[in-house]
């Protein structure tokens, strides 16, 4: 297990990136009535951000299209649009 020290968010950027975009595009957004809401509302943005939108590391490609296109080319694992 990694640990960075306190204050030094850059010694982690992937999960500093992360927690900005939860904390920018689902907990800014939403006021929670209670913890089932929060529960619903989280769930639905984890299956949004990891399943439906386009992620720069796989060519601006859904995980989805990216699996089936990666599966169109197993030797390489190479992305050829």
């Amino acid at each position: 297990m990694a640990l960075i020290d306190p204050g030094k968010p850059w010694q982690n950027g992937t999960n500093e990136s992360f927690n900005g975009k939860f904390r920018d595009e689902c907990l800014a957004m939403e006021w929670f009535r209670n913890r089932i809401e929060a529960k619903i509302v989280i769930e639905d943005w984890r299956t949004h951000h990891n399943e439906v939108r386009p992620h720069s590391s796989l060519q601006y490609l859904t995980p989805a299209e990216f699996r089936r296109v990666s599966e169109c080319n197993p030797t390489t694992g190479a992305v050829n649009l």
